[in-house]
């Protein structure tokens, strides 16, 4: 089997040396994304933010070839867990029905001061 990288230009660009993520066999695992625009911008409101975050991820997995209920695990890094409601509330409305492992823990301090930062890991079946 071979390493795939997977780019996703829907996605917000990749700030350092790293890719989108990268698939081998049957599993995708995402680089870590925090609320940035395709276009550049930074969102800093949790709500609107949290939405960003999910849904660039989303589309990495999903030109990992995955989908939505493929993810199988979100690792979350949030900034302040005074936020942790409102991402908690947006998460699961993203989510609906599905129910990924999670890990959320906070963190100090996050690129360009952002409000948090998450990453994927995701199986499809060949």
């Amino acid at each position: 089997m071979k390493l795939k990288e997977i780019i996703r230009h829907e996605a917000s660009p990749a700030l350092g040396p790293y890719c989108h993520g990268r698939r081998f066999g049957n599993m995708i695992l995402t680089s870590g994304q925090i609320p940035l625009t395709k276009d550049g911008e930074y969102i800093y409101e949790i709500r609107e933010a949290t939405k960003v975050v999910l849904n660039n991820l989303l589309s990495i997995v999903e030109a990992g070839g995955g989908n939505l209920e493929s993810i199988a695990k979100v690792d979350v890094f949030i900034h302040n867990l005074d936020d942790f409601a409102v991402m908690n509330e947006v998460y699961a409305e993203f989510f609906g029905d599905h129910k990924p492992a999670r890990v959320c823990v906070q963190v100090e301090a996050l690129p360009a001061d952002v409000p948090l930062e998450a990453a994927m890991t995701a199986f499809v079946s060949d």
